[in-house]
C-alpha cells in the first residue's frame, strides 16, 4: 500500500524545506563543491543523502515494532517526537543567521578522491546520532497508523526523504560556486530560511500535541 497523495505532499514539501534551510551537511556541500570543483561537491552530496537510508530502516523497525508492542507507546512516541521538533524549531527562530560558505582554493585540503569523498559523506551521516534522533522524530508525524503497515509507510516516507535530498545536495554541489557566492554576498538568507524551517518544525510538533 503506497502512502497517500496528501502524504506525499504535505512530506515532500516539508523535507525540502528542511533540506534546503542552512544546515552542517548542505553548507559542507558547497564549501567542498567551491574548494574542490563541483563534481567533487556533487559526490559528496550524494553521500550525504544516501546515508539517510540506514536512518530509514532504523525508523521503519523501529516504528513498527513499537505498534506491535503497544498502539500507546507508538502515540507516546509522536508525543516525545513532536515536542523535539517544536524544540529544534524554537532553535531555528532564535538563530541569528549569517550562515556562509568558505570556498578557499583547496590548496591546503587533502586530495581525496571521488570514492573517498561518496563514503565520508556517506559515513558522517550515517552515524549522526542528531540525524538518527531526527528520524525518529520527523517520520512517525506522517504515517497514518489506522492505514496499517506503518513499517513500510515508514520506508516510503524515508526513501521519499533520501530521493530529495539526492536532488538538493546534487544541485547545490553542482552549483556551488553560484550557490556559494549568492549566500555570502545575502548572509541574511540563511536567517529567513531558518524562520521557515523553525516554523514548520513547530507546527508539525504541535499538530501532533493538539491531535492528542
Amino acid at each position: 500500500m503506497l502512502i497517500t497523495p496528501e502524504q506525499f505532499i504535505g512530506f515532500l514539501g516539508a523535507a525540502l524545506l528542511i533540506t534546503l534551510s542552512p544546515g552542517p551537511d548542505n553548507l559542507m556541500v558547497l564549501s567542498i563543491g567551491m574548494s574542490r570543483g563541483r563534481r567533487r561537491g556533487l559526490v559528496f552530496g550524494l553521500g550525504c543523502a544516501l546515508g539517510c537510508l540506514s536512518h530509514t530502516v532504523l525508523a521503519a523497525l523501529g516504528v513498527s515494532a513499537l505498534i506491535k508492542a503497544s498502539p500507546l507507546a507508538f502515540g507516546a512516541l509522536k508525543l516525545v517526537g513532536g515536542a523535539y521538533l517544536i524544540w529544534l524549531g524554537i532553535g531555528a527562530l532564535r538563530s541569528s543567521g549569517g550562515a556562509r560558505v568558505n570556498g578557499g582554493d583547496g590548496a591546503a585540503l587533502p586530495d581525496e578522491s571521488l570514492g573517498q569523498l561518496f563514503a565520508k559523506g556517506l559515513f558522517a551521516n550515517a552515524i549522526n546520532p542528531k540525524v538518527v534522533l531526527f528520524f525518529l522524530s520527523f517520520l512517525p508525524q506522517f504515517v497514518v497508523a489506522e492505514r496499517g503497515d506503518a513499517s513500510w509507510q515508514t520506508a516510503q516516507l524515508g526513501v521519499l526523504f533520501t530521493a530529495q535530498g539526492v536532488v538538493v545536495f546534487g544541485l547545490l554541489g553542482y552549483f556551488s560556486g553560484t550557490v556559494g557566492a549568492w549566500i555570502n554576498r545575502h548572509p541574511g538568507a540563511g536567517k529567513w530560511m531558518d524562520r521557515v524551517a523553525g516554523t514548520i518544525f513547530v507546527g508539525l510538533g504541535l499538530r501532533l500535541i493538539v491531535a492528542r
